[in-house]
This record gives C-alpha cells, sequence and structure tokens, in this order.
C-alpha cells in the first residue's frame, strides 16, 4: 500500500521539477562550456582530508558516542587545517568561516526561534495540554473527516517541534488511545502522521536540514517556497486520498 502511494508521490514530484525546469530554462552564461580547471595538489589534499574527517566522524560516533560538541569540534578543526592546505592563508581562512556563517546565519536564527516557542511551551508544561486541544476538536467528526483532521493537525504541530521522533512521542500517546475509541485503525493514525508531519518537512523553516541545504545550495527561502509549495499541494492531496483509500480498504 505504501510503496504504490510513494510511487505515485515520487512521479509528483519528477513531474513538478521537470516542468519548473521547462519554466526556468535560459541560455548558458558566457564561459558556462568551458572546461574546469583540473584538481591540483592542493585540492586533492582538501579532499582527502575531508574523507578522513568523515571517517573519524564514524569512529568516534560508533566507538565513543560522540555528541554534537565533539563533531563540531572535529569539523572545525578540519575547516581550518583544510583553509591553511588549500592556500587561504590566515586571512583568506577567517573570511571564508565569515562567509559561511553569513549563509546560514538566516536558517540558524530560524531553528533557534523555533526551538525557543517549543521550550517556552515545555518549560511551562503546557504542550501536551495544546496538543491535546488541538486534536479533541477531530473526535466529534466523521471517521473519514477524523483521520484527515489528524494530518491538518500534525502539519500544525510540526512547525514547532520540527524533530520527528519528538514529534511522534508527543502526538501518538493521545492519538492512539483517541483513534481506539473512534474505531480508526492504528495503520490510518501512523499514516495521518506520516503525511502531515512529514510532508511538512519540505516547507517548514524549523527544519534544520532543509535551511542548511537551502543556504548551501545558495536558494533564498522564498525562492523555495515558490517551487515546492505547489509540489506540497499536490503530494498533501494525495496524501489524504491515500488515508481515505486506506479506511476503504479497511487498512490495519
Amino acid at each position: 500500500f505504501r510503496i504504490a502511494f510513494l510511487a505515485l508521490a515520487v512521479a509528483a514530484w519528477i513531474w513538478g521539477t521537470m516542468r519548473h525546469a521547462r519554466r526556468a530554462r535560459a541560455e548558458p552564461a558566457a564561459g558556462a562550456a568551458e572546461r574546469p580547471d583540473p584538481l591540483g595538489p592542493r585540492q586533492i589534499t582538501v579532499l582527502l582530508l575531508v574523507l578522513a574527517t568523515f571517517a573519524v566522524l564514524v569512529w568516534g560516533v560508533l566507538r565513543h558516542h560522540w555528541g554534537f560538541d565533539e563533531m563540531s569540534a572535529l569539523f572545525f578543526a578540519m575547516g581550518v587545517v583544510a583553509g591553511f592546505v588549500g592556500g587561504l592563508g590566515v586571512a583568506g581562512t577567517a573570511q571564508a568561516f565569515v562567509d559561511g556563517v553569513r549563509a546560514m546565519a538566516y536558517a540558524g536564527l530560524l531553528i533557534g526561534f523555533a526551538r525557543a516557542i517549543y521550550v517556552v511551551l515545555d518549560d511551562g508544561r503546557i504542550v501536551d495540554t495544546v496538543v491535546h486541544g488541538l486534536f479533541t476538536p477531530i473526535a466529534g467528526l466523521p471517521l473519514a473527516l477524523s483521520a484527515l483532521g489528524m494530518m491538518v493537525v500534525h502539519t500544525a504541530v510540526h512547525v514547532p517541534v520540527p524533530s520527528p521522533s519528538g514529534h511522534a512521542v508527543l502526538t501518538l500517546p493521545i492519538l492512539v488511545p483517541l483513534s481506539d475509541l473512534l474505531g480508526l485503525s492504528r495503520q490510518v493514525t501512523v499514516l495521518a502522521y506520516q503525511y502531515g508531519a512529514g510532508l511538512c518537512e519540505l516547507l517548514t523553516p524549523t527544519n534544520g536540514a532543509l535551511m542548511a541545504i537551502l543556504a548551501t545550495a545558495g536558494v533564498r527561502y522564498e525562492e523555495w517556497i515558490r517551487f515546492a509549495a505547489p509540489v506540497y499541494l499536490r503530494l498533501a492531496a494525495l496524501g489524504m486520498v491515500a488515508i481515505a483509500v486506506a479506511i476503504g480498504v479497511g487498512l490495519g
């Protein structure tokens, strides 16, 4: 069941990407067809340094259970060494760090603000109350509308709680008993969570991975929204159809 709708979702995304590419097609810039300069000894050494860093990272995480502090220190050291090996010097390496922070600052602020909202709600002991208040009204709806309502509320909850595992721990202890009382299959309840929270990852600015990728690629968040929002709406509609079909066939 899930594989069938996954194939449809991938096809919808591919179609949206190709449609956007046709609309945004432009003449190649002057010099774009020129062959790039071959890698020199410095560039090859930097690439080997990056590979060695990831090898050390895997070793540290698996053998010594490194956390974010150790991983951050490792990548910071790699950046400094790579700057000197690449011939940037002290000033060039420092400027490269400044440029990198400038590219990531917007994403970092958004993630920090979102985390601050959750911390305030959690320390105020009102997170469970808010989640319960969001999901309670859907209990009186017809079965199919209740499932679709779960998907919509999951989308809203995922903005301040962008962690998929944290989102599941927060909401499913409330939704599983609620779905049992409504006579709704737990499989459908999980589908509503997956489609609501999972698709939200495509748009929410509190998704750290999304914002980091956009910053690295040099794509403004507003530009991404203009591209992804239409595809997201189609995928959300497909998710709602999948939930309705799951209820109809008695998925459980």
